[in-house]
């Protein structure tokens, strides 16, 4: 294994093992008194009913966003991703607004201000799993668990719960996921002492957290509607095709929605047991989605990809029951897509704009292939 300090790793900073990919604090859910960009918060929290209205777009040209001017630091990170947020929400409320035909232009008050902010996150100009998810979430007591329960989202597109309860499913999966990257990180020092170390012990604890992430993936249709996912809060989501960004010199742009193959869990995961996907269309769809990822992830992903396989019969029990825990959450992934998009649909793409049915089978069909 390539040598590297703890200082140059990005697997062992503490708080991947405090928070998963979650943001190091709780995401900004309002900008501070007198700041510039404190307008915004209130066109967000009014989003959700101007949509109903069909000259929302005649608003939304009309809207004056400041341009971020600050620097990045620790102290304005999370004032830059609620920003993000907020306008990379309006602009995909502005193209694919429920009701309307999809916008092919962007006007320029909504693109250059979305188009600066993603260029200091370092991601493409769109609303992504990460502003959707890793930042769209404020806990009810403070001291109390990343957990349904004790959740609420910032910003949404439509008034149902169901929105809220889509996302936060995801942010509590996300949570729980801190305890498979501690694991890793805690496999990554034993390999660096000794690289034929019994890896059993934190292969079962990646299996455990994997059981309660799948058990709150099953909460999916406690408060979540198939019909209403799909007709109400989900185009907002969808891919842009052929979307010009006015102001920018560039042709029409076609950027991938929302959607969970921009979360960095499972592709840590399969990069951290080496499943072998067979390189096709679709895994060339999965490696781009990375640029959606936030950066300092798609860095954690490739240093888990450096590290040794640790498929071996010394630890052959536990690293089956990985397999397994991965098998299974793509089971029930695939069977609300199936429940929530496929049978409303003929058209095979998903929100990302992939053939969605068939990659999460392929996923699902290799994941099991791999066992010992």
């Amino acid at each position: 294994m390539p040598t590297i300090t703890i200082q140059e790793s990005e697997l062992l900073k503490p708080t991947y093992a405090r928070r998963g990919f979650l943001p190091e604090t709780d995401p900004l859910a309002a900008f501070p008194s007198g700041s510039p960009y404190a307008a915004l918060d209130e066109i967000g929290r009014d989003l959700t009913s101007l949509l109903y209205d069909k000259g929302f777009r005649t608003y939304a040209r009309a809207l004056r966003i400041p341009k971020w001017e600050e620097p990045i630091s620790e102290m304005t990170l999370p004032q830059l991703r609620l920003y993000y947020v907020r306008v990379g929400f309006l602009a995909s409320a502005y193209v694919n607004q429920v009701g309307q035909e999809p916008a092919t232009s962007l006007p320029r008050n909504l693109a250059e201000p979305l188009t600066n902010a993603a260029k200091r996150l370092r991601r493409p100009p769109i609303l992504s799993y990460d502003g959707y998810a890793l930042y769209n979430w404020k806990r009810f007591r403070k001291d109390g668990p990343i957990a349904l329960g004790n959740i609420d989202t910032i910003q949404n597109f439509v008034h149902l719960y169901d929105e809220h309860w889509f996302i936060l499913v995801h942010v509590e999966i996300e949570a729980i996921a801190a305890d498979i990257l501690r694991a890793i990180a805690t496999i990554k020092r034993r390999l660096m002492d000794d690289n034929a170390a019994d890896l059993s012990a934190d292969l079962w604890r990646i299996e455990k957290a994997m059981r309660r992430q799948l058990a709150v993936l099953k909460r999916i249709p406690e408060h979540m509607d198939s019909k209403l996912y799909y007709k109400t809060f989900r185009p907002y989501i969808r891919f842009f095709e052929n979307v010009t960004y006015e102001g920018a010199d560039q042709p029409p742009a076609h950027f991938r929605g929302e959607t969970g193959a921009q979360s960095s869990i499972m592709p840590t995961l399969v990069a951290f047991m080496k499943i072998p996907h067979q390189r096709s269309v679709l895994t060339d769809h999965l490696v781009d989605m990375r640029r959606y990822m936030p950066a300092k992830h798609r860095a954690l992903i490739e240093e888990v990809e450096a590290m040794p396989d640790i498929r071996s019969s010394m630890h052959k029990e536990a690293y089956n029951a990985v397999l397994e825990a991965m098998a299974a959450f793509r089971r029930v992934h695939y069977s609300w897509a199936e429940e929530y998009i496929n049978r409303w649909t003929d058209d095979p793409r998903g929100t990302g704009g992939t053939p969605y049915m068939q990659w999460l089978r392929q996923m699902l069909d290799e994941t099991e292939a791999h066992s010992l």
